[in-house]
């Protein structure tokens, strides 16, 4: 009430008043109703005008009436309030009373705590006079005693920490490199418990440094392991890195050690033999490049140096693959034992995740730089000029290379099969050339003699081919298995397992080269005395129990040459016996020197394809090449002929004919002056080799030796015995052959070697043309008068002539056979010739008839009985060939005009003069002029496709 205005104390109500408004009944609601309406200012703040409030109110004009009313509301709201006011006062009385009471209870006790005050000062007064100042020194030089014994202590382990790094120099020195980080960790952990003194925060810092220091030789021995693994160092190292833990980046260094380690080994390996070979020249050989290093390498130096950089890169590779193997054993004794503190073990974990993946990774990395490495080392150097059995050598280091590295990690070797096949189809195109002109060189000087082997040859017994009997797969090099052929278990080693501890798969290549010699050839025409004993023994038994009479006989006369010679009998007697026609070469193969040239040759081409298959289809090609030039040479000096060359008789077949124009297409080089000018064909004639020419010591053309049997048989039969050795090979070299080339190799089989045989037609028929007097039997038939009137009982003697000339053929046959054998299907082939052409000889002879009569065509018939009778005695070969053509013939003389025109349609076999013959001299006295010429006309039809 204080706070009111002068004004608003005016207005207040008296206490009768307030009394009055007490004593007046209000009702609440109404009273709370008129507490509602005042307005919200009122109660907002102390600072509030309420008369400025109410002034402002007032409206412009002001009327007594409305103000009165006006103040009435306002005196009737205050009453309100101060009778709430009033009401709320005497409410809260007895609370007041109460809390009242508590402010004197309050005093009360302050009052006492005041006294309990006094009488503590009072004590502690007495204490303090009570307790003497030397107590309380003696408490003092106490604590400082406790003090300065920890200082003490603190100073001792400081001392000890500036001796550690003493002991630190000496187990570096000892390359203990765990100890060693193990002392320095513990050292700064005892460090930082003392970093508050000047000392040792320096120490500290040093201790750092020589960590770091530690760091790098770790990384120096680290770097160690990359040429010669040692697991007790390597174990350490890794220890000395986990303790660190620097599990991760210790492999990471470790990839960049080995990158390091094969660069740096093959630049050295290189470098000392370009250096040796150098001399004192002055050339700056370590400055170079590696690659161009590589050029620098002379032929002499070439497989040392390979086979030393191998070497080198082999044992880089086996530490690598020994680290692997290190982690791989760790691991499992890391996993084995039971668990430790998880966050560590999670933290191994991922460390070892990490480590195999890495190494995992790394495999390729390092093989991908060996194959580099090697690759540039390979092109560095032509090869072409290289001996084979050197070259071979490279090719067996290189493959065994890849060999490791399909070990090693999986791989192709694409890098080095590229850079290798590469060289090897330089080399081999170049070798390839220089052997073919040494094949001409050797058919040109061939006197188609025998070369006497033993009767078992056979070419797995020639150096060559010993590769194919080592039963493995063709991507192994031979020293392989010249390391491996000591047990069936060692087989199944790699070559990791076997080199592990020590030796090193590049040191055996050339070990194996003079293991055993070869025994193929017979001594003095026989294999062994033994042998040869044996052989006659066989005969001896043989003889009499096996051998019918008859056969006896015949082998009796041969002996003695009263009865006729049989050839055939004499392969009847082979057939039943062991022997041939000479015991001692019994069964021994028909070949010559140079046929084994060309074997050996395919076997050394099939070698270098079996180490290096990419080139297979370059190789196969090749040898293919050396087959063409084979038979074209022996087709050139014993077959080509064309005075003899019957198209009626098909002697060259269509198929053989298109591989001999093939060949000499694709093969046989044109003389200069027959394409010359050319500069394309310059290039072309470098895969070309001119037309071999027969050594002049060959003669052909003597009678005696008829034309030359024995070395038409020897070159005929040995290149029939190549086509069966190429036969034997075909599945080997199917397996080599890429599959896109295999129709190729299936149409060199089909088209070319499978004709070998064929050309026995051509060349035999030479010797059966000259070696019967075919002329002279059409002479003594043009001198037999055929128009007789009665039938002879008597056949004609030129039937006699021309079996004396078989008889004689016979003989010289034998005579032939005791210097070379003549296989059956050569003696059955050289009777068919003589026999078919002394058959048309025959048909000649009788279509130069000018007059005959049926009496005369009876003779005939009785000739040729006569013939074939003897004939069938002479030879085994049945049926006697062409035997219709001459019977057929004769018989043609009974047929009719109309069963003529029919035979002159179905037999074209017959030449137009002995067909004309027919109608002319057999009908001519039987038909009409003009049924002749209609004949005759048909007969001109028929010949005019010929023409």
């Amino acid at each position: 009430m204080a706070d009111l205005s002068p004004v608003e104390n005016f207005r207040i109500p008296s206490k009768e008043e307030l009394r009055e408004l007490r004593e007046q009944p209000i009702d609440p609601q109404a009273e709370q109703e008129i507490i509602d309406s005042i307005e919200e200012v009122y109660f907002s703040n102390d600072a509030f005008d309420m008369v400025q409030h109410e002034l402002e109110k007032l409206p412009p004009e002001l009327n007594l009436q409305e103000l009165e009313e006006y103040r009435d509301k306002l005196k009737r709201q205050q009453a309100a309030v101060s009778k709430k006011v009033a009401d709320l006062i005497l409410e809260k009385q007895p609370a007041y009373v109460k809390e009242l009471e508590r402010v004197t209870a309050l005093q009360t006790n302050l009052q006492l705590a005041a006294v309990i005050c006094t009488n503590a000062r009072r004590q502690l007064g007495v204490a303090k006079e009570g307790f003497t100042g030397a107590s309380l020194g003696l408490l003092a030089n106490q604590r400082r005693r406790h003090l300065l014994t920890g200082l003490l202590k603190s100073l001792r382990t400081i001392k000890t920490l500036q001796r550690t790094d003493v002991r630190l120099s000496e187990m570096l020195e000892e390359e203990d490199y765990p100890g060693a980080i193990q002392l320095c960790l513990e050292c700064q952990k005892a460090a930082s418990t003392f970093k508050h003194y000047s000392c040792i925060s320096e120490l500290n810092s040093k201790l750092q440094d020589t960590l770091e220091q530690i760091e790098e030789q770790l990384d120096v021995a680290l770097s160690k392991t990359c040429k010669h693994f040692d697991v007790a160092h390597y174990t350490k190292v890794q220890l000395a890195y986990t303790l660190l833990g620097k599990t991760q980046t210790a492999m990471d260094q470790l990839h960049m050690h080995f990158t390091q380690a094969i660069h740096n080994t093959v630049f050295q390996v290189v470098l000392g033999y370009v250096e040796l070979c150098a001399g004192n020249a002055d050339t700056k050989f370590q400055k170079m490049q590696y690659k161009d290093l590589c050029t620098h390498i002379t032929l002499d130096s070439y497989i040392p140096c390979l086979t030393d950089l191998c070497k080198a890169l082999w044992e880089v590779m086996l530490s690598y693959h020994r680290t692997m193997q290190w982690h791989e054993e760790h691991d499992n004794m890391e996993t084995s034992p039971g668990p430790g503190s998880n966050k560590g073990q999670g933290d191994s974990v991922v460390d070892r995740s990490y480590v195999k993946k890495k190494l995992e990774h790394g495999l390729t990395r390092i093989w991908q730089d060996v194959q580099l490495k090697v690759k540039a080392y390979i092109l560095g150097t032509d090869m072409s000029n290289f001996k084979y059995d050197d070259f071979i050598v490279v090719l067996d280091v290189i493959s065994r290379l890849m060999q490791v590295g399909e070990e090693f990690c999986g791989s192709k070797s694409e890098v080095l099969q590229e850079s290798i096949k590469w060289q090897s189809v330089n080399y081999f195109k170049h070798y390839h050339r220089a052997r073919l002109e040494e094949l001409r060189m050797f058919l040109e000087n061939e006197t188609w003699e025998l070369c006497p082997v033993k009767s078992n040859f056979n070419i797995a017994q020639l150096h060559e081919f010993k590769f194919m009997g080592q039963c493995r797969s063709p991507s192994v090099s031979p020293s392989r298995q010249a390391a491996s052929s000591t047990g069936l278990a060692q087989e199944e080693l790699s070559l990791f397992q076997l080199y592990l501890l020590e030796g090193n798969p590049f040191e055996m290549h050339i070990e194996h080269k003079e293991e055993e010699t070869e025994d193929v050839l017979a001594s003095n025409g026989y294999e062994s005395d033994e042998l040869e004993k044996c052989v006659y023994q066989d005969y001896d038994n043989d003889s009499d129990s096996d051998v019918p009479e008859e056969l006896k006989q015949d082998y009796v006369d041969e002996q003695t040459g009263d009865a006729p010679l049989k050839s055939v009998s004499r392969e009847t007697i082979r057939s039943k016996k062991k022997s041939d026609y000479n015991l001692n070469k019994a069964n021994a193969p028909i070949l010559t020197n140079t046929t084994l040239n060309v074997i050996r040759l395919v076997g050394k081409y099939m070698q270098m394809m079996n180490i290096l298959k990419p080139i297979a289809f370059d190789v196969i090609h090749c040898v293919s090449q050396l087959f063409d030039y084979y038979l074209y040479a022996v087709y050139t000096f014993f077959g080509r002929n064309d005075m003899y060359e019957s198209s009626s008789l098909g002697l060259i077949s269509s198929r053989l004919r298109t591989t001999l124009n093939r060949i000499q297409e694709s093969l046989i080089e044109v003389a200069a002056g027959e394409n010359a000018g050319v500069h394309g064909a310059v290039e072309e004639r470098k895969e070309k080799v001119p037309s071999p020419h027969l050594s002049q010591l060959v003669v052909l053309t003597n009678s005696g030796t008829l034309y030359g049997l024995a070395q038409r048989v020897v070159a005929t039969e040995s290149l029939v015995f190549l086509a069966e050795q190429f036969e034997s090979l075909q599945s080997h070299l199917d397996t080599m052959m890429p599959a896109a080339k295999k129709p190729f190799l299936q149409q060199f089989y089909s088209q070319t070697v499978s004709t070998a045989s064929e050309l026995r037609k051509p060349i035999y028929w030479i010797v059966a043309a000259r070696a019967i007097d075919y002329e002279q039997m059409l002479l003594l038939m043009a001198g037999v008068k055929w128009d007789i009137r009665e039938i002879m009982s008597q056949h004609n003697v030129y039937v006699d002539v021309l079996l004396k000339e078989f008889e004689q053929f016979n003989k010289r046959l034998a005579d032939v056979s005791r210097h070379v054998r003549i296989p059956l299907p050569v003696s059955n082939v050289l009777w068919e010739h003589c026999i078919r052409l002394a058959n048309r000889t025959l048909v000649e002879g009788y279509a130069n008839v000018k007059k005959c009569s049926n009496e005369g065509r009876a003779l005939m018939q009785l000739d040729f009985q006569q013939f074939l009778m003897k004939l069938e005695k002479l030879t085994d070969l049945r049926p006697i060939p062409d035997k219709e053509f001459v019977e057929t013939y004769i018989k043609a003389y009974y047929l009719t005009e109309n069963d003529m025109e029919q035979f002159i349609k179905n037999h074209r076999e017959y030449s137009m003069k002995q067909l004309a013959n027919l109608v002319n001299v057999c009908l001519g006295s039987h038909i009409n002029k003009k049924a002749r010429q209609k004949l005759l006309a048909a007969i001109d039809d028929i010949d005019r496709p010929k023409r």
